[in-house]
């Protein structure tokens, strides 16, 4: 009884010890005492190892849909409580984002602006106060480039002469206008296209320009062309055609340059050629939250006309140049807050409103693309966006309609 006596009375902790035991491979030996020879006494001691189960596809497939089973059977009886767990988290979650926007909201937007008892006036005001910005400006062609107030020479029309050209250097003050009608050019698309110009704003003094003694453009031949498929497609004659190039075949190769007499460039290509596509003043993104046009005041609650479309994205979003140009204007009002002003040329001009910081200077010359401020919500705005308003000879224009 001494196994039991140890487990009763663990004070005494009382030692036993069975025999040492050693395995030892039987010899050939007679069943009879095979026990004996293996399970002798007097045989080295060993110890027992852990059983170990194989491991294959069976045990482990069941082993796992074992897993599922006790998975399964613990939401069995905990369901109400995982789901007051879980619609506890959801809960705690929204919360928590919806105070994280709130205070974005409070530390992003400035609110209303407080309107003096004229308020009616001040909204009228506020209509009219780009027209005080805007720079008076003055554009001598039409949107096919025809130059106007020009008087018509015949030779302008004369197209059964080879065309020739001389050489001009460009001068200090030069347009591209002033440059066609000195040489009695009745379309400015000319010396664009002879001179492959791809950017007009980027001629400078001391430039050379291929001059054509009458109006046309160039055109490179394409694989296919023919002087049929040519002539219909600009409407010029073929005798004109072969006249002005001095041509004695009808064969054309592919990469040949023909002068099409009296032919223009479409007016996409020319607006261009003009700098007058504006690329968008963000580049991040953003959201069109009040288009050009009519439109209730968010404010005022009241219907007014909006003089640009406004872009809304978080404050110190970068702002563009939407087109080369020279800025003219910084500063701050109660309308626009802090704004900049961009005279682009050709009667065009644009205007930056409510940011957050100037970064441009007054007189500097900025390149398309270039950071001219940040996004904000200063003057009369009800949270971080830029307002973004396009002038066209002292004209408002819808911002789309030039934005590419």
């Amino acid at each position: 009884m001494e196994i039991i006596s140890y487990v009763q009375d663990d004070s005494r902790r009382r030692v036993f010890s069975l025999p040492e035991i050693q395995w030892r491979r039987p010899s050939k030996v007679r069943s009879a005492s095979l026990t004996s020879n293996v399970f002798s006494t007097d045989l080295r001691s060993f110890r027992a190892q852990e059983v170990r189960k194989p491991v294959n596809f069976r045990t482990f497939f069941k082993t796992v849909g074992s897993s599922i089973t006790d998975a399964g059977d613990f939401v069995k009886d905990n369901g109400k409580r995982i789901l007051i767990i879980a619609f506890s988290v959801v809960a705690a979650a929204t919360l928590l984002f919806g105070t994280l926007r709130l205070v974005e909201h409070h530390i992003n937007h400035t609110g209303p602006v407080l309107l003096a008892s004229d308020g009616g006036a001040d909204i009228e005001n506020l209509n009219k106060l780009m027209s005080k910005f805007a720079l008076a400006g003055t554009v001598d062609y039409d949107e096919s480039g025809n130059l106007l107030d020009v008087e018509i020479s015949p030779k302008s029309f004369n197209f059964t002469q080879p065309v020739s050209y001389q050489t001009y250097k460009v001068r200090s003050g030069d347009t591209i206008s002033g440059i066609a009608k000195k040489f009695g050019l009745t379309n400015i698309s000319t010396l664009i296209s002879v001179n492959d110009i791809g950017n007009v704003r980027q001629l400078a003094a001391g430039q050379k320009l291929k001059i054509p003694s009458i109006d046309g453009i160039i055109y490179t031949v394409k694989k296919g062309d023919s002087l049929n498929s040519i002539t219909g497609k600009y409407k010029i004659s073929l005798e004109q055609l072969l006249d002005v190039n001095e041509l004695t075949s009808e064969t054309l190769t592919a990469g040949q340059q023909l002068f099409l007499p009296g032919a223009a460039m479409d007016a996409s290509s020319l607006r261009n050629a003009m700098g007058e596509l504006f690329r968008m003043p963000i580049s991040a993104k953003f959201r069109w939250s009040s288009p050009y046009g009519y439109r209730i005041d968010p404010i005022a609650g009241v219907k007014s006309f909006h003089t640009g479309t406004d872009m809304a994205c978080p404050t110190g979003t970068p702002i563009l140049a939407a087109m080369s140009g020279r800025v003219t204007t910084t500063g701050i009002n109660r309308v626009y807050g802090n704004y900049v002003i961009i005279d682009h040329g050709n009667g065009y001009q644009t205007l930056y409103a409510h940011m957050s910081k100037i970064i441009a200077s007054k007189g500097q010359w900025v390149s398309q693309g270039t950071r001219i401020g940040l996004v904000g919500s200063t003057g009369y705005s009800t949270g971080p966006h830029l307002h973004f308003t396009v002038y066209k000879n002292g004209k408002l224009v819808d911002p789309m309609s030039v934005l590419k």
